[in-house]
């Protein structure tokens, strides 16, 4: 039998719970499969749980508090969990983002959380974590509809956005939902904080075809630069790399449609989603 994958409780809450929870259940005595079927679930999400890449139903979390004799532990480390509205890789991403006064961004596969409306973002949220329950989505839209306060300020920071084509193309959540979201895109380009260039598919290769990349510039600081892909990003902060990492998005706005012809085919893709 392969040893148990090491555990670093210091790497995220969901990391600590994972370690607490491995800890009772070898307490307890019992194997990964025998504490499943207690509840019952695959003993594979109870792997995925001591390894912090899941965290429970509130419900299941329960059971295993009383099952391993937590007398209330893992009730109280669950709250804390559900009470942080972003996973800790985005978390000090959505601090910076709070202060900057620029922010260039190039997305691959979505409409960015700022500009996003309920409706499109509820489906991503769903599609992307479908293990959530309807109150956990609903709690992540709520948190996502907050960040756009940002751009009401007196004095927003500029938003300049390179959606690649397969954004504006691809239908999330229906035809109706995509058309109220390009139509939110369009509305938002209005604003003189915030520019929208589409890149075409037939700009063909392009430098950020790993996935979606943000800089974020501030008042008296340096720079940083945010990668992401799927659910995972990473926070770029050394000076030489987020340099290269501007200059990548460079490239990439230099490609793209001018801001009116952007338009232009935003709402071309609202009229085919319409038909």
């Amino acid at each position: 039998m392969p040893a148990p994958k090491q555990l670093d409780a210091s790497a995220s809450l969901p990391a600590l719970y994972g370690v607490k929870l491995r800890k009772l259940r070898v307490r307890a005595g019992l194997t990964q499969r025998q504490l499943g079927n207690k509840i019952p679930i695959a003993h594979s999400r109870i792997a995925q749980f001591e390894l912090g890449k899941e965290v429970p139903p509130e419900d299941v979390n329960a059971k295993l508090d009383v099952l391993l004799g937590a007398d209330g532990d893992l009730v109280d480390l669950w709250g804390h969990i559900k009470r942080t509205p972003y996973p800790d890789w985005a978390q000090k991403f959505v601090e910076y983002e709070a202060k900057a006064n620029a922010m260039h961004k190039y997305t691959a596969h979505s409409v960015p959380g700022l500009l996003q409306t309920e409706a499109y973002a509820r489906e991503l949220l769903r599609l992307g974590q479908p293990w959530c329950t309807r109150e956990e989505i609903e709690e992540m839209v709520t948190a996502r509809m907050e960040r756009q306060l940002l751009l009401l300020r007196k004095q927003p920071p500029l938003l300049w956005v390179v959606l690649d084509e397969a954004v504006i193309r691809r239908p999330v959540g229906g035809d109706a939902v995509m058309r109220e979201q390009l139509a939110r895109v369009i509305e938002a380009a209005i604003a003189p904080c915030v520019e929208i260039q589409v890149l075409p598919f037939a700009a063909g290769g392009h430098s950020a075809m790993g996935g979606s990349l943000t800089v974020l510039s501030f008042e008296g600081d340096p720079d940083v630069a945010y990668l992401e892909a799927g659910h995972a990003g990473v926070l770029v902060e050394d000076r030489a790399v987020v340099a290269h990492h501007s200059y990548r998005y460079d490239l990439v706005h230099a490609q793209g449609l001018s801001p009116e012809a952007s338009a232009a085919l935003i709402q071309k893709a609202m009229k085919e989603f319409a038909s």
